[in-house]
């Protein structure tokens, strides 16, 4: 799937909203980078430019209470069937050995 959003807009786009959680919770820079264990230069250059490692990003989604919502979103989205011809094919994909009748059956239900 093509993404009309850049790396460097989406950098900018997490640095700002992190940013602003982080005001919502009248945290200071220097408050978040202690209560987080980042060092205070990695998250300056990070509401600054977007830049910083993935392990400090996630310190910082933690101490700002987003971590859980940030895995979820890269979790699988589940396959959404059109037909019956679809949960068919897709059945027959995963099937490793074939199936009767009666369990072709059971599979629609």
């Amino acid at each position: 799937m093509m993404s009309l959003l850049t790396i460097s807009k989406a950098q900018s786009k997490l640095a700002e909203y992190m940013r602003a959680r982080r005001l919502d919770m009248d945290l200071t820079q220097e408050g978040l980078a202690e209560r987080s264990g980042v060092k205070l230069r990695a998250l300056r250059q990070f509401e600054q430019k977007g830049l910083i490692s993935l392990e400090s990003f996630l310190k910082l989604a933690m101490t700002l209470g987003c971590l859980e919502n940030l895995v979820n979103v890269t979790e699988p989205s589940k396959t959404q069937f059109i037909s019956i011809d679809d949960v068919l094919k897709d059945d027959k994909i995963k099937m490793k050995k074939k199936v009767g009748v009666n369990e072709l059956f059971s599979l629609i239900k």
